[in-house]
């Protein structure tokens, strides 16, 4: 469904008309003006009638309808074609779920859709009207408020996926904690969540780059403000910033579950050579008990007086000696 439309004029918001078509040839007679039509999650039907007044290339269409793209940057004859995919983290549950904001813009005009509940571009409209000197860049202002947004809440994310990450380090190497059958789960859970957050990030620093004059031989890329390209490079740096940081958490995660695995193992080698210790200490009054229990007539110990008192006393003896032993090695 459409959320917003308005026209921008002399860096002020005006409402536009409801069609389309005279709302776009108002900016493009004027100059200084632009269009900007917001949409969530609409249907093939809804859409339809954008596609047709801004001549949005077929290919990029089918990507906004259908959603669940990969960040990008797409150059077409009458337009330019940018995804980004904010994200959300919920601290409670520990999970990261994320969102798609596909925008369209070109020759006075800005089309964004929105998929998912972690895209709101209420706060970037705002901003942008209450900063009129951003607007006199056109549809690049609106590309570049709608980046810098997405890209400064990766850093808010990043930062609190690594405070919780410093909780779920202390919980798995804790003396009570860390033996939990659940820690593992947790750690590659966590891990997970990092993967979905790096989807997000990572593939966006192309386009960013390309927006910020780096790309192929230095290309201007069209429609896009020549003057924005130090804006954008700024959100590229913030961009890397926060790719260094999520690559740094996943590869301490990994070390994480590397050394627990780790410490597992040892904890179950411990208990494994108790119960070999404990094993050792009950083998020998078993294997003394199972010798005189075997009925034999001529035992010469069956009839002797003190054979009891001396067998006892020598079972005593050896497992006080084994006790001693394994105590000593740190078997028990």
């Amino acid at each position: 469904m459409i959320v917003d439309c308005a026209i921008y004029r002399e860096r002020l918001r005006t409402e536009g008309p409801e069609d389309f078509s005279d709302a776009l040839a108002q900016c493009r007679s004027r100059g200084d003006a632009f269009v900007w039509i917001g949409l969530y999650e609409p249907t093939e039907k809804e859409f339809e009638q954008v596609t047709e007044e801004f001549a949005l290339h077929p290919l990029a269409v089918e990507d906004a309808l259908n959603a669940h793209q990969r960040p990008k940057l797409e150059v077409y004859d009458d337009s330019l074609f940018m995804v980004l995919k904010p994200v959300g983290y919920d601290a409670q549950a520990d999970v990261v779920s994320s969102g798609e904001i596909m925008t369209f813009i070109g020759d006075s005009f800005v089309v964004t859709v929105r998929h998912g509940e972690e895209s709101p571009l209420a706060a970037v409209r705002h901003r942008l009207e209450a900063e009129p000197e951003m607007l006199r860049h056109g549809p690049t202002a609106v590309l570049y408020a709608i980046a810098d947004a997405v890209v400064d809440h990766y850093v808010d994310v990043a930062a609190e996926l690594a405070t919780d990450l410093e909780e779920l380090e202390s919980e798995v190497f804790s003396p009570v904690g860390g033996g939990s059958r659940y820690a593992a789960s947790r750690v590659y859970n966590f891990k997970r969540q990092i993967l979905e957050f790096r989807r997000a990030t990572g593939p966006l620093a192309q386009p960013l780059t390309r927006l910020a004059g780096g790309g192929l031989f230095g290309v201007r890329v069209p429609f896009v403000h020549e003057k924005a390209q130090p804006f954008f490079r700024d959100v590229s740096d913030h961009l890397t910033r926060v790719n260094e940081t999520v690559e740094g958490l996943d590869r301490l995660v990994s070390d994480i579950l590397s050394a627990h695995l780790a410490q597992m193992s040892v904890r179950q080698n411990d208990d494994m050579r108790k119960i070999s210790a404990w094993a050792a200490m009950a083998a020998i009054p078993t294997m003394i008990a199972g010798i005189y229990g075997m009925n034999f007539d001529h035992m010469p110990e069956l009839h002797w007086l003190w054979s009891y008192p001396v067998l006892v006393l020598v079972l005593i003896t050896l497992e006080i000696l084994l006790y001693r032993l394994f105590k000593r090695r740190g078997w028990l």
